[in-house]
């Protein structure tokens, strides 16, 4: 279940989660929210998922998603990996 906080950037962010119906968005995963914040929100969008989640939480959901497998590693941007998982090195270990 998530939390007032996460749902109402949910909302600020449905632009991203166009193809899930309305009365389904509050409801993502936190995996799929990592996931689709990282591959499609604007900094802003990046920076209050850090803060909401914790840059340690995002950076264990990030690895844990690219590392299970290919097929999931595939719904990340090869730039967006490449990217972020310098930036995670650099901040969060």
């Amino acid at each position: 279940m998530n939390s007032p906080e996460i749902k109402e950037f949910i909302r600020e962010n449905s632009h991203l989660f166009w193809y899930i119906p309305e009365d389904k968005k509050e409801e993502i995963s936190s995996d799929y929210l990592v996931e689709t914040i990282l591959n499609y929100g604007d900094i802003n969008a990046v920076k209050k998922l850090f803060t909401l989640l914790g840059i340690k939480n995002v950076t264990k959901i990030f690895f844990d998603s690219i590392n299970i497998s290919e097929r999931r590693k595939n719904n990340f941007h090869e730039l967006t990996i490449n990217y972020f998982t310098l930036f995670f090195k650099r901040h969060a270990f």
